[in-house]
């Protein structure tokens, strides 16, 4: 499986990235050996992601994800929160 997932950094700003192992992905942003980016801007948290069957769709995805303005990525995480709240 390979995931396009958005994280939200200590400083308030928002990540985009894709990978295939989404729990060490994290992790490893956490550690500073994710991105330059997040690297300075640690502890990242986990606020979104999808699942894709091939690495180009998830690349691709990621691709769309970054056009975007921060409000509508931050819709994308909104409703997110709000399904996960109705299946628990």
């Amino acid at each position: 499986m390979n995931y396009t997932y958005i994280l939200k950094c200590k400083d308030g700003s928002l990540y985009t990235g894709w990978t295939n192992d989404l729990e060490q992905r994290v992790a490893a942003h956490n550690t500073g050996k994710g991105a330059k980016y997040t690297k300075a801007r640690r502890p990242v948290e986990l606020v979104y992601f999808e699942e894709f069957e091939t690495k180009e769709q998830a690349m691709k995805r990621e691709y769309a994800i970054k056009q975007m303005a921060r409000k509508d990525k931050l819709e994308l995480v909104r409703r997110k929160e709000k399904a996960d709240d109705r299946s628990e």
